[in-house]
C-alpha cells in the first residue's frame, strides 16, 4: 500500500469513528479521494501534490461538465482530508486552501398548503374503496407529515415501532443516531385504522411479516420507496393536485415549514428533522420569509393604495 493510499484510509477511518458517517459518505468519499489521486499522481500524488497541482484538479473538475453537486462534493472531499493531513502532520501545508469554491446556488424545497396535504389523506383514504390499500397509504402520509420522516426511514418502520399506540417513534436516521419523532392524534388514529386492517392485505404465509408497511406482495417484505412514491403519484391527481409538485420527500418539507410557519424555533426542527448541521435546516427560513412577503403583498392594506 502507498502512504497516499495508507492516509485516505486513515482518513475514512476517523469519518466513520470520530464523525459517524454513513456508509454511502464513506463509500461517495473514497471514490472522490480516487478521482483525485487519479489526477495527480504525476504531480506527487495527494501527499504530495502541490498548491497548483491541486488548483488544477479542481479546475478540470468543472472542465468535466459534471453535476455542480458532484463537482462542490469532491472538492470537499479533498479539502477536508487536507485539513486531516495537516493535523497528523503529514504535511506542513494545505494545498487546496488558497482554492476558492465556486458559489453553489441552493434551490428551495418545494411546498405544499396544509389543505392541499388534507385533500391527499382523503383522496388515500378513498382508494381502494376505502379498503387496507387506502387506509395503509393515507397512514404513511400521516406519519410522514406528522413526523417528518425520510422516505427510507418510513418504509423501515417496524410494526414493534407502534405495539402500545406510541406519543412518538424512535428512529435511528443517517450515521446510525436515533432522534424522537412525536406523533400527533391525527397520525395516531391512522395508525390505529391501518393496524386493524392490516392482516388483510398480507399474502399467504406471510402472517409474521415483522414490517409496519408490509408491501402486499407474495414473498413479502415491506412497502419500498419507490412504489410509495408511485402511490403518492396516483393520490396526487385523484385529489386534484399536480404530482410534479409531490414526492415523499416535500412532505418532509411540508412539515418543516409548517412548524417554522406556527412559530417553532429552528433549533426544535433541526432536531426533530435528524439534521446534524442547522445550515441544512436555515433553507426553511427562505421558504417561509417568502411566503410571508407573498402575504403581505397580498394581504396588507398598504399593498392596495394606487398613487
Amino acid at each position: 500500500m502507498s502512504r497516499a493510499a495508507g492516509q485516505v484510509e486513515a482518513f475514512l477511518e476517523m469519518l466513520s469513528a470520530e464523525r459517524a458517517a454513513a456508509r454511502n459518505t464513506l463509500i461517495a468519499y473514497e471514490k472522490d479521494l480516487a478521482d483525485a489521486r487519479a489526477f495527480l499522481t504525476a504531480h506527487g500524488d495527494l501527499d504530495g501534490a502541490s498548491t497548483e497541482a491541486v488548483e488544477a484538479y479542481f479546475a478540470d473538475l468543472g472542465a468535466r461538465g459534471l453535476s455542480p453537486a458532484t463537482a462542490a462534493r469532491r472538492r470537499s472531499a479533498v479539502r477536508q482530508f487536507y485539513r486531516f493531513a495537516l493535523a497528523e502532520g503529514w504535511r506542513a501545508d494545505d494545498p487546496s486552501r488558497r482554492v476558492e469554491a465556486p458559489k453553489k446556488g441552493r434551490p428551495l424545497p418545494k411546498i405544499i398548503a396544509r389543505a392541499e396535504i388534507e385533500r391527499l389523506i382523503e383522496a388515500a383514504r378513498a382508494r381502494d374503496g376505502g379498503g387496507p390499500e387506502g387506509l395503509r397509504l393515507a397512514c404513511m402520509i400521516e406519519v410522514v407529515y406528522a413526523a417528518g420522516l425520510r422516505v427510507s426511514e418510513l418504509v423501515g418502520l417496524p410494526l414493534s415501532a407502534v405495539a402500545r399506540d406510541p406519543a412518538y417513534l424512535i428512529i435511528t436516521g443517517k450515521g446510525g443516531k436515533d432522534r424522537l419523532a412525536p406523533l400527533n392524534a391525527p397520525a395516531r388514529a391512522a395508525v390505529k385504522a391501518w393496524i386493524a386492517a392490516r392482516a388483510a392485505l398480507l399474502p399467504k404465509g406471510d402472517k409474521a411479516n415483522p414490517w409496519l408497511f408490509p408491501s402486499g406482495r407474495a414473498g413479502g417484505g415491506k412497502i419500498s420507496a419507490r412504489r410509495f412514491a408511485q402511490l403518492l403519484d396516483e393520490t396526487a391527481i385523484a385529489a386534484g393536485l399536480d404530482p410534479a409538485r409531490l414526492s415523499p420527500h416535500v412532505l418532509r418539507h411540508a412539515f418543516a415549514t409548517h412548524l417554522l410557519e406556527g412559530g417553532a424555533d429552528l433549533r426544535t426542527v433541526q432536531k426533530l428533522l435528524g439534521h446534524t448541521d442547522i445550515a441544512t435546516t436555515e433553507i426553511y427560513t427562505h421558504v417561509t420569509a417568502e411566503r410571508l412577503a407573498e402575504v403581505v403583498a397580498a394581504k396588507h392594506p398598504l399593498s392596495k393604495r394606487r398613487d
